[in-house]
């Protein structure tokens, strides 16, 4: 199996750099391939706009879209981008790597889908959801938050981990035809010992060991829906 870690913590030496560090030794020890984008070694810009394009359809003004297309027909992503790109559609597992920060990905995080998850590569041509482009491929969040589980659920302050990730799984890896797999969740790292961090890691290894049984997330089938609207509820 291909895997793809796509990281972002600003700090090699933080408990998300080990996260990631054990994850790729553990997959590794499987026997999978392993390929780690390390987005702030990187220096990864996430702004999205002309600097994705080495060349141009229409120079007078940028359609994001549009260009995409134009870059996947005439090979002209920068080198960068397109490597980011072979890295996604190689991957048979994708792995996003990070802490929540303001109940939402980190912006380097969010650049890069904004970036790699182009039109004609990972969307378009009336492909979507359980007809997905990237159908076959599986994708999954390991993540940090900072406070305690309670605060994390459906009777806290900010909700179940789920539910802060719904756009992540549903409007990134669900509507490109991924399968999401349940996350995985650290709460409050920066409130536990060394020791208890060490057995979060050790947690994190036996999950990765055990990817083939992770719980599936729903999956949206469009035979139901009629321009966007789910047909029974259309009908009432």
């Amino acid at each position: 199996m291909n895997v793809l870690i796509v990281h972002a913590h600003p700090e090699p030496k933080s408990f998300n750099g080990a996260m990631t560090q054990r994850a790729a030794e553990v997959l590794r020890a499987q026997g999978h391939e392993v390929c780690v984008s390390d987005l702030y070694a990187m220096n990864f810009d996430p702004v999205s706009d002309r600097r994705n394009f080495l060349t141009a359809a229409n120079p007078d003004y940028l359609r994001v879209q549009d260009e995409e297309q134009h870059a996947v027909r005439t090979h002209s992503f920068t080198p960068l981008i397109q490597a980011e790109i072979d890295k996604l559609l190689a991957c048979d597992l994708l792995i996003f790597r990070f802490p929540i920060w303001w109940l939402s990905l980190p912006a380097i995080l969010k650049g890069w889908v904004d970036r790699v998850f182009a039109c004609g590569v990972a969307y378009g041509g009336g492909r979507y959801f359980d007809n997905g482009v990237l159908h076959g491929k599986r994708a999954m969040c390991a993540l940090s938050v900072g406070g305690p589980a309670p605060v994390y659920s459906a009777a806290g302050i900010y909700t179940d981990v789920e539910s802060i990730l719904y756009p992540v799984h549903h409007g990134v890896f669900g509507f490109t035809g991924m399968t999401a797999l349940e996350p995985f969740v650290v709460y409050g790292p920066n409130r536990m010992s060394n020791e208890d961090r060490a057995l979060e890691l050790d947690r994190f290894e036996k999950h990765l060991a055990n990817i083939e049984n992770a719980r599936r997330l729903p999956r949206l089938r469009m035979a139901e829906f009629r321009d966007g609207v789910r047909i029974n509820l259309a009908a009432d």
